[in-house]
């Protein structure tokens, strides 16, 4: 590998933190949703900065071919990220039937107060 590309790396590394750091600054990404794209980063940021890694970790687990290694960790983080939110989703999705339940019935109730019958009834309970 050239200079050049190791250089590009570890810029490539420091500027995913980096927007990492500023998105949790101002407070546009919660800690949770950030952990995996901080761990990608640094991950991606000791391999620009020591490049042996990759093949002794190559060599650890038995792959061939480092960068298979990194594509493979790569896919394995976005796999993770993925789960996670799909986790996150069907929450939100669970908490929103149940809002949307009791907005209407709420509305129900509403509307059963607010119409004339109720206001009849009522009148001729006080008459």
């Amino acid at each position: 590998m050239t200079v050049a590309l190791y250089i590009l790396g570890i810029v490539s590394a420091i500027v995913t933190l980096g927007v990492v750091v500023e998105l949790l600054r101002r407070r546009r990404l919660r800690e949770r949703h950030a952990l995996w794209w901080l761990v990608a980063g640094l991950l991606a940021l000791v391999i620009g900065v020591y490049p042996p890694i990759v093949q002794a970790a190559a060599e650890l687990i038995g792959v061939q071919v480092p960068a298979n290694l990194v594509y493979f960790v790569s896919i394995a983080i976005l796999v993770l990220v993925n789960i996670q939110h799909s986790a996150e989703l069907t929450s939100l999705e669970a908490k929103n039937r149940v809002l949307a339940e009791e907005i209407a019935l709420l509305d129900m109730r509403l509307n059963s107060l607010e119409s004339p019958s109720a206001e009849i009834s009522t009148d001729t309970t006080h008459a």
